[in-house]
């Protein structure tokens, strides 16, 4: 059981185009949401969608492919690891965080963009 993974795939609209930081070093950074939806029929018959925000991050190369080619509302297929942080604010509350850090993707569907 060594060989065990922390790896998620998820699929799912982009919430915002991804906000990018460069840092002197030439390593960039992309941050964006991802909105996963699961629908099923609640005891009533009723059909009922959810929706979870994930948190992306990405790094280096793919943090550059990401800010050329990702907008709101376009398709993915995101393939990564969940990561918890904490950190303090300003005011030295602790907060805790999840992020999914990406290590690829694909496009789903149509693009938008070309219609």
């Amino acid at each position: 059981m060594s060989d065990l993974r922390n790896r998620v795939s998820l699929i799912g609209h982009v919430g915002g185009d991804p906000e990018v930081k460069s840092f002197d070093s030439k390593g960039k950074l992309a941050r964006f949401s991802l909105a996963t939806n699961e629908t099923y029929q609640n005891g009533k018959g009723e059909r009922i969608t959810e929706t979870q925000w994930h948190n992306v991050v990405a790094w280096n190369g793919l943090a550059e492919v990401m800010e050329k080619h990702l907008k709101k509302g376009r398709f993915i297929i995101l393939e990564g690891k969940i990561v918890n942080r904490s950190y303090s604010t300003k005011e030295g509350e602790k907060r805790y965080l999840t992020e999914i850090v990406a290590n690829s993707f694909n496009f789903l569907g149509s693009n938008p963009e070309a219609a």
